[in-house]
């Protein structure tokens, strides 16, 4: 797994199910989106690359395409196929798609591609969509016009450090030049309703570079969460909250 990042590569390791827990999924306008703006529908070859758990593998299965999901970490893989056991999931990273080319009529990232944002990735995954393929990209981003939602930002962002992010936006820098057309975006509004133990705390002890800490500072991470929730008027006494998000989501094409 040389070509994955540390904190990919170590966070996700160790916390897998805290991702399959405490993720949110994704909104139920991009089952549209995938036909619409993909031309994802049944019988068409999908991969779904870093897929992780399987958030997004799910909402792809719906379309009735053929989808194969491709992911790097070993006990991301677990938690898919528990999830999902009759996907086709593969050990495989966006510099190395273990695929043949031309097989794909699209291929998707969810809260992936920022990990791999280059020109080697963007070749392979040219190679691998016939001309005229679709590329999707998702993002499911905190809404941080909320201001307990920035409060919980603040208390996670000390530790990014060069953690490849989606926010810097320097993931856009890998399409100049690349064979592909223009990026059309689509927003979605969304929510992962739940106790807040789950869509907040373990939410954010599966980012990444939060995962990876060591047990003493993520458990300091946890207990600053907790109380935030503990005294904040939005969050405080309830059962069940409701965190809200920005759903981004990317399309574009191969060009030959």
């Amino acid at each position: 797994m040389t070509d994955v990042h540390g904190s990919a590569r170590d966070g996700y390791a160790r916390e897998a199910k805290a991702y399959a827990h405490g993720r949110p999924d994704y909104p139920e306008g991009l089952l549209g989106w995938l036909g619409e703006a993909l031309e994802i529908s049944h019988g068409k070859q999908v991969a779904d690359l870093g897929a992780g758990t399987g958030k997004f593998t799910a909402l792809l299965l719906r379309s009735g395409a053929q989808v194969t999901a491709i992911e790097p970490v070993a006990a991301m893989r677990e938690q898919l196929s528990a999830a999902l056991p009759a996907v086709k999931v593969l050990n495989g990273t966006a510099q190395a798609i273990p695929l043949a080319a031309q097989s794909l009529d699209a291929l998707t990232c969810a809260q992936a591609f920022h990990w791999f944002a280059d020109e080697r990735s963007l070749g392979e995954i040219h190679r691998v969509l016939r001309p005229g393929g679709h590329l999707g990209l998702v993002w499911n981003v905190r809404d941080e016009r909320v201001d307990w939602v920035a409060e919980v930002t603040r208390i996670v962002e000390r530790y990014e450090g060069s953690t490849p992010r989606f926010h810097t936006g320097e993931w856009r820098q890998a399409f100049a030049g690349a064979r592909f057309e223009p990026l059309r975006l689509r927003e979605f509004s969304h929510q992962h309703v739940g106790p807040p133990e789950q869509v907040i705390v373990a939410r954010l002890l599966s980012v990444s570079f939060i995962a990876a800490l060591p047990d003493e500072r993520k458990h300091w991470v946890a207990e600053q969460l907790r109380e935030l929730i503990a005294s904040h008027p939005a969050l405080k006494g309830r059962t069940e909250v409701a965190f809200p998000y920005r759903t981004e989501a990317y399309s574009t094409r191969a060009l030959d």
